[in-house]
């Protein structure tokens, strides 16, 4: 089948073999039941990084978790491969509570600059050799660590008042040169939510951006360690990403709690997850479609309606299956919440009909977007991500699918029904702001594929074996201390959960790993060089959703 397509990875090293790899950088070791878990001191996390990079073939920092316990602070690195992501690795650094600092992981991995900077905020670790070690969600004047236990959150909190600054100071004017600093966003449409960019121009072309996200910090972590596993969190992950990919992050935590817990999800069920979670994915991709054509020429009327108008109808199926056009909250702990809608035959009917009507709309889409010769001038070429460059990043989904990065979770870590269904992961080698739109566009095609196929296997299921959900207690405590990693392909990309528990109903630790996020961190990469409409372009590209980013 194409979607167990076979990816080259390096030769797989058990827990004791990467231990010996490891040597006397290793003081401890622990099991996650995602990973093997490696206990090294604070000044040899780069040494013990290097070494899993290029010697064990680890070049995918998925995430980093920050926590504070009794005893002391710890920080985990999260390590994958490109090439095989079932092939995974735990890097615990604990510090002492008197003086939470270790070395950062920047120089080893770029995607450790923004983590580590959350960390910092949230969570009061420092990283020593940290090139940017600075608040990434909150203001540079905020009082305390929101994460810490110590934190005092009466504490009152000082706001500079700038009103009476002088915007222009003698300081900051230089007849000799051509740097201008420009303000792009907030509050503006090109920017895809809350998000300032701080750019800093040379003439006409982009010296440096600076990507501002601290304007939407929603507590979702939080809120999930006081709620429930069995119902109280479930609700919560549609408000992530919360224009499209509803059920998509609610499979994230489905996959991490049952994992948590050891609860298995009916055959019947897990089918229905797999449509009903591809039905989100062309929903997604529809809206990143017609916003970024309305980025590159403004065409509000034609290719932005259009787009609308297809996604309506996907936005109208899910509503059938889950009662919800956005907030979905259909996804159950070891299954879903109710059966397909009857009568059955018309849900089916209506989910044909759209998938009947898809071919030509994209040839439509086609014809007006990517043969478009303005559209054409305006990405090829543009917004190039390297590769090498997007794996330095943690970079994952169609952004890094364009970019020729063969890494797609639904093959390479299977879950769902995704293994016993034929498809195929689509990559594009440009690199650039063009194959990026192609790659959504094509993976709209293999969402149908999939879809159609499930229709099938849902038509025959004999009625008598329809079962929608195992049987799960009533309340779930995990053991103490028992710690997992665990993601989904989501529209954006890798949308993972880690989960530390404490012996009780609740997390004691749950941290999201935000595709867009990841994504949205490389944008220096992409831009510097470039002109102001690439840079807006570019950010089109991503796809972000600032309620994702800002978690």
């Amino acid at each position: 089948m194409s979607s167990q397509h076979e990816v080259p990875a390096a030769q797989e090293l058990d827990g004791d073999q990467l231990a010996a790899l490891l040597g006397d950088h290793v003081i401890g070791r622990e099991e996650h039941l995602n990973a093997p878990g490696f206990v090294v001191r604070p000044d040899e996390v780069q040494d013990a990084l290097t070494i899993l990079r290029d010697e064990a073939g680890f070049d995918h920092l998925s995430m980093v978790t920050a926590q504070d316990y009794e005893d002391r602070y710890e920080s985990v690195y999260h390590l994958k491969k490109y090439a095989d992501p079932t092939q995974e690795v735990s890097v615990v650094v604990p510090t002492p509570t008197d003086a939470p600092a270790s070395q950062t992981a920047e120089p080893v991995y770029r995607s450790a600059d923004w983590h580590e900077r959350e960390a910092y905020d949230l969570v009061g670790i420092d990283y020593d050799g940290h090139p940017d070690l600075r608040r990434i969600l909150l203001p540079e004047t905020w009082q305390g660590h929101p994460l810490a236990q110590s934190y005092d959150q009466d504490r009152p909190q000082i706001v500079s008042f700038e009103e009476h600054k002088n915007p222009i100071q003698d300081d900051h004017y230089d007849a000799d040169s051509d740097t201008m600093f420009l303000n792009i966003g907030p509050h503006h449409p090109a920017t895809h939510g809350v998000l300032h960019l701080k750019t800093t121009l040379d003439g006409e072309q982009v010296a440096d951006v600076d990507p501002d996200i601290g304007y939407l910090h929603r507590c979702e972590e939080q809120m999930a360690q006081n709620g429930t596993y069995r119902h109280q969190i479930m609700p919560y992950p549609d408000r992530w990403d919360y224009a499209s990919a509803g059920l998509l992050n609610e499979w994230a935590y489905a996959r991490v709690a049952e994992d948590l817990n050891d609860l298995d999800v009916p055959e019947y069920a897990q089918i229905i997850r797999t449509m009903g979670a591809e039905l989100c994915r062309i929903a997604s991709h529809m809206l990143a479609l017609g916003t970024f054509c309305l980025d590159i020429y403004g065409d509000f009327t034609a290719i932005f309606m259009y787009a609308m108008r297809d996604r309506e109808i996907v936005q109208n199926i899910l509503e059938d299956l889950t009662g919800q056009r956005m907030m979905f909250n259909y996804f159950r702990l070891g299954g879903v919440v109710w059966d397909i809608p009857e009568p059955r035959q018309d849900f089916f009917d209506k989910i044909r009909d759209f998938l009947d009507d898809l071919p030509p709309t994209l040839e439509e889409y086609h014809d007006l977007i990517t043969s478009n010769e303005l559209f054409q001038i305006r990405t090829i070429g543009t917004g190039v991500l390297e590769p090498e460059v997007a794996k330095q990043y943690g970079v994952t989904g169609p952004v890094a699918r364009a970019s020729g990065i063969d890494y797609d979770l639904r093959r390479d870590d299977p879950y769902g029904y995704y293994d016993q269904l034929d498809w195929d992961v689509v990559t594009e080698d440009g690199c650039d702001n063009y194959a990026r739109l192609l790659v959504r566009m094509r993976e709209v095609e293999e969402s149908a594929k999939i879809i159609d196929q499930c229709v099938d296997l849902l038509e025959d299921w004999p009625e008598d074996e329809r079962e929608i959900q195992s049987n799960v207690p009533r309340t779930l405590k995990p053991d103490a201390d028992t710690e997992t990693y665990r993601a989904v392909e989501g529209a954006k990309g890798e949308l993972g959960i880690y989960i530390r528990s404490d012996g009780t109903d609740k997390p004691g630790r749950f941290k999201i790993r935000s595709p867009c996020f990841c994504n949205l961190s490389a944008l220096g990469e992409m831009s510097n060089g470039e002109y102001i409409p690439d840079l807006v372009a570019t950010l089109g590209s991503l796809d972000v959703i600032l309620g994702e980013v800002d978690r």
